[in-house]
């Protein structure tokens, strides 16, 4: 198997950050051709190639730019989310570190579609290195005529501004974004209204990721029809996924949507370190549901297949877990992560997660019970659908749940009044 490179295909050249470069295998093209027609007209396109969100909601980004009201006196803003924080996740950043011309074009394509002339790069505050070299491609894209005023003679008008967050986690949801952008601590704002009405400064906007702007230009200057016969109906396109975990090769790899899981995990990335066996396959990140290695067989690496195993593509982290890991540690670390971000603002969230930490930390050193087992179970009904503004509560309780209920006779052999006990097994839980 091999991957299909199309955001990707120049990222290894020790030149791809530089506009020069860039420019030499057809970068600004399609901002070229966006400039020309009509913004209702690059928005269609986009529709048309059927891109989705790339950011973990999957939502359909021509759409999204076409909620953006016509004839409004105010200004229109557009932010891309630079502020990957999701654990295990990897694939922005390389984006951001080696192709930034590529996520400017995106982003002055949509720019132009939405009607926005002012837009802004939110990007996680220790990427140093993406910073430095995101700064770089803007101050070169100004030089050059690809932003600023009256771009290329088109009479359109789009600034850049790049902005470093302070690394808080919540600041990955788009509302809270835009808070932090504003000055205002990084709080979930609750919806309605959406950005698209009211967004940054009240006026609308529209937030997309950085894999998402990266996919534009591609299907601007290729065309809608292109893009969609690659992948499947439903998800077309490739995606950037990276893997980490016990393989041989870990890494950022590009693969066509609705490749098989385990053709990425056995062929493009080496198979299992030391050949030890398959335990199980978080694929989307540390907020969705834990994949067993029996459901890994069946799953492959699209929207569809991924909501119809329960879980979600979600950030594009592919963790890969061998046997002899120890999933009670594992479940804890990314609670405790959770814990940790939690920004306070919802009750649900703000003492379930550390409840939820703490009775894993219990059950982890040995001292839980079977109570506390269920009480997590528990708590975790009362943390999701919808209790919460936003899904960091939901996020903790897709990194812990589905993890207790696939595997739970590793949690029951930590408790103190199990331990050895043939007992009643824990209550079967809808939704996992």
């Amino acid at each position: 198997m091999a991957e299909m490179k199309i955001l990707t295909k120049f990222i290894d050249d020790p030149r791809s950050n530089e506009l020069e470069f860039y420019e030499s295998v057809h970068g600004y093209d399609g901002m070229k051709k966006a400039l020309s027609i009509a913004p209702e007209e690059i928005i269609e396109i986009v529709k048309k190639s059927g891109l989705r969100g790339r950011g973990g909601a999957g939502f359909p980004t021509g759409l999204k730019w076409s909620f953006i009201p016509k004839d409004i006196p105010k200004p229109k803003y557009l932010i891309c989310n630079a502020d990957e924080g999701e654990p295990g996740t990897f694939k922005d950043r390389k984006l951001i570190e080696n192709l930034p011309h590529q996520i400017i074009e995106g982003m002055v394509i949509g720019a132009k579609a939405i009607g926005a002339n002012k837009g802004f790069f939110y990007i996680r505050g220790e990427f140093n290195k993406g910073i430095d070299s995101m700064q770089k491609a803007i101050d070169e894209a100004y030089a050059k005529g690809y932003l600023g005023k009256n771009i290329l003679g088109s009479g359109f008008d789009f600034d850049l501004v790049l902005y470093a967050g302070a690394g808080a986690y919540i600041c990955g949801e788009e509302t809270a974004l835009i808070n932090s952008l504003e000055g205002r601590r990084g709080h979930p704002r609750l919806k309605p209204p959406f950005p698209a009405v009211s967004g940054l400064y009240r006026c609308p906007t529209v937030v997309n990721n950085v894999e998402t702007f990266s996919t534009v230009p591609h299907i601007l200057d290729k065309g809608a029809d292109w893009y969609s016969k690659i992948g499947t109906e439903k998800s077309p396109g490739t995606r950037l996924f990276s893997v980490s975990g016990h393989v041989k090769r870990p890494g950022v790899y590009e693969i066509e949507l609705g490749t098989p899981l385990l053709e990425l995990v056995n062929d493009l990335c080496g198979g299992m370190l030391d050949d030890v066996p398959l335990k199980a396959v978080i694929p989307g990140g540390s907020s969705v549901p834990i994949l067993t290695a029996e459901e890994c067989k069946t799953a492959n690496m699209d929207f569809e297949s991924m909501a119809a195993h329960k879980t979600m593509l979600g950030s594009g982290a592919v963790i890969v877990i061998g046997e002899g890991t120890d999933l009670v540690e594992t479940t804890y670390r990314f609670a405790r992560f959770y814990a940790h971000e939690s920004c306070g603002q919802c009750t649900p969230c703000r003492e379930g997660t550390h409840w939820v930490r703490d009775l894993l930390h219990k059950i982890k050193e040995g001292e839980g019970t079977s109570a506390d087992l269920d009480l997590i179970l528990s708590l975790a009904r009362n943390m999701e659908g919808g209790t919460t503004i936003c899904p960091l509560s939901d996020a903790c309780v897709g990194a812990v749940r589905p993890t207790i209920l696939k595997f739970k006779h590793e949690f029951e052999a930590r408790l103190k009044d199990k331990a050895g006990k043939e007992e009643e097994p824990i209550p079967a839980q809808t939704g996992v």
